[in-house]
């Protein structure tokens, strides 16, 4: 079972693709989650160098989930979704009045 602050973490990535900055460094995001909510997958990229973050996450009950990450430690994966932080991709005023 992975962590409620990890899984809380996760919860808030929208479906499909985002960017943001983890550690000072722009990734663009993709998730994907089945229609049951059990199956999710995440493929992440740092957009001006070479770092990814991969893996998919299987909920096997209401409390039991398992971590794959894809060629890369865990704890690599559940520090960057602690620490990812999205754009929030709203407009500003000046932006929107244009």
């Amino acid at each position: 079972m992975e962590s409620a602050e990890f899984e809380r973490a996760l919860a808030v990535f929208p479906v499909g693709y985002s960017e943001g900055i983890y550690e000072d460094r722009r990734y663009g995001v993709t998730l994907r989650r089945s229609g049951d909510g059990r199956r999710n997958s995440m493929f992440a990229r740092e957009l001006a160098g070479t770092d990814i973050i991969s893996f998919n996450l299987y909920r096997l009950g209401t409390d039991d989930a398992s971590l794959k990450p894809c060629e890369m430690s865990a704890d690599k994966v559940r520090d960057f979704v602690l620490g990812f932080r999205r754009d929030s991709g709203e407009l500003g005023k000046d932006d929107q009045d244009q």
